[in-house]
């Protein structure tokens, strides 16, 4: 057994202590949250909650679970999430690959008009105008297409692209593959992390956004539940729709940003651990470069 010397175990010492402070920083503001989700009216407004619910209270979640608009407007949620990603990953899969050849006439045009857009847009009332005039308005397709492409996760994906031997694909040509083949059946399998960390992001994405949603969606039965538990933020009208009582309204005055961060965050939660190695390990090899 290799003995470890004094300063070694020092510095093992040290990190243990910094990275505990790191998780308990990281950590505290989201159990305050959730303890602010099941405490009572009076305990929230006076600043008595910490780490533990005090005047354990379910009122909100219970007006907010009653209401059918919330599970209508999730379930919108869960399909704009997943349409929306599929296409993301879709475009952003191929668009990828092809800028990962270095051979490719007009590669470089093709990278410079990629990164233009991330400092350049045409404007929230052009945007506006495009979309309704191609009648995408109330449609998955008015989340979906505009924000199909986010230009990080190209560039990540691309320089993972790029990482991969070329003499797999070389191989793979000669025995009469496609050039769609190689890239199912050759680049796709062997690019399971960084797949997975881009499904990660977009995921997460779209699920968090409400902005499109608000402004391309004009029916209330549409919106994604961001948008619902925003209107909920705004004034506790949801408590007010589903025949909540004065004291009950109150209550969801005081809890309601809670409740909202829980349950938008709770499903990136629950699946995030699942993810969390291929998310490591494909962002460090699409950013590292030998």
């Amino acid at each position: 057994m290799v003995k470890t010397s004094r300063s070694h175990r020092v510095f093992q010492g040290v990190n243990g202590l910094i990275l505990t402070f790191v998780v308990v920083v990281t950590l505290y503001p989201f159990a305050n949250i959730v303890a602010r989700s099941f405490s009572g009216e009076r305990q929230i407004r006076a600043g008595e909650v910490t780490l533990w619910p005090k005047g354990f209270n379910l009122t909100t979640y219970k007006i907010v679970f009653h209401d059918s608009m919330f599970w209508r407007n999730y379930g919108n949620t869960v399909l704009y999430t997943v349409v929306s990603t599929a296409v993301a990953m879709a475009l952003t899969t191929c668009y990828a690959y092809v800028l990962s050849k270095k051979h490719l006439k007009g590669r470089t045009a093709l990278i410079g008009v990629a990164v233009f857009t991330m400092f350049f847009t045409g404007g929230l009332i052009p945007n506006y105008v495009l979309i309704t005039t191609f009648g995408l308005k109330n449609s998955v397709w008015a989340i979906a297409l505009p924000n199909a492409i986010s230009v990080f996760n190209l560039l990540v994906m691309k320089a993972f692209f790029e990482s991969l031997p070329t003499e797999l694909e070389e191989a793979a040509q000669i025995d009469g593959l496609s050039t769609y083949g190689i890239l199912l059946r050759i680049v796709l399998p062997l690019s399971k992390a960084v797949v997975a960390t881009m499904v990660l992001f977009y995921s997460v994405s779209f699920w968090n956004s409400w902005f499109s949603a608000f402004l391309y969606m004009d029916r209330t039965d549409l919106m994604p539940v961001t948008v619902y538990l925003r209107n909920l933020i705004a004034g506790a009208t949801g408590g007010g729709n589903a025949g909540a009582t004065t004291d009950q309204l109150s209550q969801v005055g005081a809890s309601i940003e809670a409740v909202t961060i829980v349950l938008t965050a709770l499903p990136v939660i629950c699946v995030y651990p699942f993810v969390q190695r291929y998310f490591v390990s494909g962002v460090m090899l699409g950013a590292v470069k030998g």
